[in-house]
């Protein structure tokens, strides 16, 4: 295949210089006060009587934060799937379909003409980065493999489509994109996952592939796949090219170990991306731990809610002119797809303003708190990641609850099911021992849960049941939410769906041991 990286190395150079002029406050203000400008005519712009001549505050005097739901009721509900000049100038052609990953509620994002081409360029910012840490990269002389969802597009309307991000940006892919792009369309589009994978492996033998990209529990699954149809081979000798491994949508922290291993041999380097279905938001620019950089000029402005003011009449909301590094904070976005002060519903911390670069924490509503222990996503990933090395494992999958006390039973606790990627002694010493570090990692982060746990008083210690092997997607696909952009939720707050969880471990587990 023809070596095409000379045309991206010429745009990467661009856009890094670029980049690095680039004063975080006046792209911001520009980027807000474009939104405005273009969406006074909509019904929401006359609603909130949007002027060119507001200022930041004048913005959050005027429109206040919502969530999805507070959108959909006053807003997309009534002329879904037909949104014209609804909360963004014409007719919105597109929405993604993103299910709750705790509840499974659908949710169904707009995404403009104006969101696809920001889409578009935080990818090609994600190749910039990566060719201005490798100058000698040849990652268009290859293929860049995406394991994402389904393809298939559901015809709404005239003109409007709704399926997976994936999807959309599949069947929007300038022509140029598509010839260096795998899988190919006669295999892009099966819907069963399984049957998907064992296709996209088998084919992909005979594809250079340079760079892979999806969510790392999938590709945890698709990569052993390829791996049996090569007859045990490393991935290094598979994708002898490979030079990257983009990924994102779950907490690298309980893979990275696995990855590492997968990898070995492989001269690939990992980049973590913020793609979320309201936008993409974030590259890592630099190595893994150290921030993504958020895409100031991409038609997206950013606003930080600290969470304990969250849902209060007016909150301290931060923009990266104030926000404060360290903080966690609930992350609000205002769009080119008609998105206004939208509470994304996930946690981030600033860990630098110039430019500035945030550590994707969590959800607000990932927060094990059943006792008042106020444990975050990011610490328990952290902890789980910690507990697996101290016994020499690694992990596929976990999902993580609480456990209430029965009538003269137990205080309650956390719960954790958990999958390994390597053996483990599932009723002896190795169980209890993970449970134990993961434990005391816990206590060490969270001064919360340290309290409770003091003397026993408030919390039991952590729980941990160990589920076989495949046990998370045969979970997954009795929900019928197997593969693509579905991910099993680190944290169940709801009660039945965790009871649901629970009940088919035990049942699984049994099976599997019969």
């Amino acid at each position: 295949m023809y070596d095409a990286t000379w045309l991206l190395r010429l745009y990467a150079r661009k856009r890094i210089r670029h980049l690095a002029r680039m004063d975080p406050r006046e792209a911001q203000r520009a980027v807000l006060a474009s939104l405005i400008r273009r969406a006074r005519g909509t019904k929401f712009g006359r609603d909130h009587g949007f002027s060119p001549a507001w200022s930041l505050d004048d913005y959050r005097s005027r429109v206040s934060l919502r969530d999805y739901d507070a959108f959909w009721d006053a807003y997309w509900r009534q002329p879904f799937p037909l949104l014209d000049d609804c909360t963004w100038p014409g007719r919105i052609p597109w929405f993604a379909v993103s299910s709750g990953t705790a509840t499974g509620s659908t949710k169904y994002i707009p995404v403009s003409r104006e969101m696809r081409r920001s889409n578009v360029r935080a990818g090609a910012d994600l190749l910039a980065f990566h060719l201005a840490n490798r100058p000698d990269s040849r990652l268009l002389a290859g293929r860049v493999f995406m394991l994402g969802g389904s393809t298939g597009l559901e015809r709404r309307a005239r003109g409007v489509y709704s399926g997976d991000l994936s999807g959309i940006a599949a069947a929007t892919m300038a022509g140029w994109a598509r010839l260096r792009y795998f899988p190919p369309r006669d295999i892009e589009s099966i819907a069963d996952w399984e049957e998907k994978i064992e296709r996209f492996a088998e084919r992909s033998l005979d594809t250079e592939i340079a760079a892979v990209a999806g969510t790392p529990s999938w590709l945890l699954i698709f990569f052993e796949r390829l791996a049996g149809i090569a007859g045990g081979k490393r991935i290094a000798d598979i994708y002898p090219g490979l030079e990257m491994l983009s990924h994102g949508g779950v907490a690298w922290a309980p893979y990275c170990d696995r990855f590492a291993a997968l990898l070995e041999g492989s001269h690939a380097e990992t980049r973590e991306v913020y793609a979320a279905s309201e936008g993409f938001f974030a590259n890592a620019d630099r190595a893994d731990g150290e921030g993504l950089r958020l895409q100031l000029d991409s038609g997206i402005f950013y606003e930080f809610v600290p969470l304990d003011e969250l849902g209060s009449a007016n909150p301290d909301c931060r923009w990266v002119g104030d926000a404060e590094p360290g903080v966690n904070y609930a992350l609000a976005v205002t769009t080119c797809a008609g998105l206004w002060r939208y509470l994304v519903g996930d946690t981030v911390t600033l860990v630098e303003r110039d430019p500035p670069r945030v550590l994707v924490t969590g959800r607000t509503s990932y927060m094990l708190s059943a006792f008042g222990e106020h444990v975050i996503g990011v610490e328990v990933e952290g902890a789980v990641a910690e507990a697996a090395r101290a016994i020499g494992a690694t992990v596929t999958d976990f999902a993580a609850g609480s456990v209430f006390p029965e009538e003269g039973g137990a205080r309650g606790g956390h719960l954790y099911i958990v999958e390994f990627g390597t053996r483990v002694d599932e009723s002896g010493s190795d169980r209890a021992r993970f449970a134990e570090r993961l434990d005391a990692a816990l206590c060490r982060l969270n001064d919360d849960y340290a309290a409770h746990r003091a003397g026993g008083y408030g919390m039991d210690a952590a729980q941990v049941c160990v589920l076989p092997a495949g046990g998370f997607a045969a979970w997954m696909k009795s929900r019928g939410k197997l593969g693509g952009q579905n991910k099993v939720p680190r944290i169940v707050n709801d009660r039945e769906l965790f009871a649901a969880l629970r009940s088919f471990a035990d049942s699984y587990g049994k099976t599997e041991s019969a």
